[in-house]
């Protein structure tokens, strides 16, 4: 899809997540995965600074292929569920680095474990026309029981009657990721694919190597 304006006020950016939502795939499709894109920002200078990591591994292998790091100045106040209007500048401006595109991408968010169905991973993969999904370390909305404590185990997220996600257990004693499509897949390709980017960790290797990018001083 065509970019939107980012110089938007938190109420215009609410309206434009609700409108948006709407244009989202929430059903597999995408060919076969190749490579796997990890996506993670962090701040610098007091958060003034938006330091965004993108990080690429081959798939099955979960081997780095290619990695880009972009930062720019942070123009959009801190607001709970509108975080993609101040992160998602600096991330296309690092996916533009990149010398690959991935099939997949898998983001330290929400996708639509969203008050309005739109997080980072929604909005990111909408404007990108990649598949994503939100891989949260941490609940914004609906509720769920607990999931059992076995690798892969998991229980579903809801909003009233609405399933918005899952809260995986991607490794037996620790705690529970929160998964949730993004955009073109849908629920359980999203547990599948973020399952086959776990390794020996609780978060899947995408995340560890863009948390790692996007964290380090360097």
């Amino acid at each position: 899809m065509k970019a939107h304006r980012w110089d938007l006020t938190p109420k215009e950016a609410i309206a434009l997540q609700s409108r948006l939502a709407g244009k989202l795939v929430l059903r597999d499709d995408f060919g076969p995965l190749h490579r796997v894109a990890g996506v993670d920002v962090g701040f610098e200078d007091g958060g003034a600074t938006t330091r965004a990591a993108v990080a690429v591994l081959g798939f099955p292998s979960l081997q780095l292929e290619t990695s880009a790091i972009a930062r720019l100045p942070t123009r959009f106040p801190y607001v709970p569920g509108l975080l993609s209007f101040r992160e998602i500048p600096a991330v296309l401006a690092a996916m533009k680095r990149l010398r690959v595109k991935p099939d997949l991408l898998l983001c330290d968010g929400q996708g639509i474990a969203h008050p309005r169905r739109f997080g980072i991973a929604s909005h990111l993969g909408l404007l990108l026309d990649i598949p994503a999904i939100g891989v949260a370390k941490t609940r914004l909305t609906g509720a769920h029981g607990d999931a059992p404590d076995e690798r892969g185990a998991w229980t579903p997220l809801k909003d009233g009657k609405d399933i918005i996600g899952a809260v995986l257990r991607s490794r037996q004693g620790v705690k529970p990721l929160y998964i949730s499509p993004g955009h073109r897949i849908g629920l359980a390709s999203a547990l599948a694919c973020v399952m086959a980017c776990v390794t020996r960790y609780r978060l899947p290797e995408t995340t560890r190597w863009a948390h790692r990018l996007a964290s380090a001083k360097t």
